[in-house]
């Protein structure tokens, strides 16, 4: 192979009479400069996540009661992959920790097709694969919408915490709990929105401004850990 093949470009001047491979000149920089970690890109985190291949249909493509779609699918829809391997398949990226999008690799375009969930708005929080089979195991027989209601009362709960929820006269399972516990752990730490509600709005309100404090300076030879 080349990367393990001497070549005559490839030399040192403490050994001129050798001629080096590109793995050990690549061994010698690595001694002499250290390792330089590269940060990974967007295209670089997509590449990175689990795949799966599936045929892109009318609707777009569905994962598990959930249905994903995009307008840039339109010209694909129904249409062969051009990977014989793979039956004309598509090949998808999928993040189970967020099941808000997937990403379609369109290879007559190099380039990733991102696919926001159907129902994304009906839950105000990013969850993944364990909240959502949850929900499915309450309601067996729902429908889409159904299952993502229940996905958003899980992730209520979960947001809730156990102080607010001890008043209440249904207890939740152990399951319930352990699931809620985890997704709360994994999502972002916001309130889920609720529709606005109490007296109308009030335009004089918005007239009153708040009190602006400044900051005071910042003193990079002072004692951080001094009270003042």
């Amino acid at each position: 192979m080349w990367q393990t093949r001497p070549h005559d470009g490839l030399r040192d001047p403490e050994a001129p009479t050798r001629a080096f491979s590109p793995n050990e000149k690549y061994l010698t920089l690595l001694e002499s400069c250290g390792y330089i970690p590269v940060p990974l890109s967007g295209e670089d985190y997509v590449e990175l996540l689990p795949e799966r291949w599936q045929a892109i249909n009318s609707y777009g493509i569905r994962i598990k009661r959930r249905t994903y779609d995009s307008p840039e699918l339109t010209p694909l829809r129904r249409q062969h992959s051009g990977v014989a391997a793979k039956k004309g398949l598509w090949e998808i990226h999928h993040d189970p920790y967020d099941i808000s999008r997937i990403w379609v690799r369109d290879r007559r375009r190099n380039r990733w097709i991102t696919l926001f969930w159907k129902h994304l708005h009906r839950v105000g929080v990013p969850f993944g694969e364990l909240a959502w089979d949850r929900a499915c195991e309450q309601v067996p027989s729902g429908t889409e919408e159904q299952i993502a209601d229940a996905a958003a009362a899980l992730l209520r709960r979960a947001h809730d915490g156990p102080a607010e929820e001890k008043d209440r006269p249904a207890k939740r399972s152990r399951r319930d709990r352990r699931v809620a516990a985890r997704t709360r752990a994994t999502a972002a730490d916001r309130p889920i929105p609720e529709a606005p509600a109490g007296p109308p709005h009030d335009e004089e309100a918005d007239t009153h401004l708040a009190e602006v404090i400044p900051l005071g300076l910042f003193d990079p030879l002072a004692n951080p850990w001094k009270r003042p």
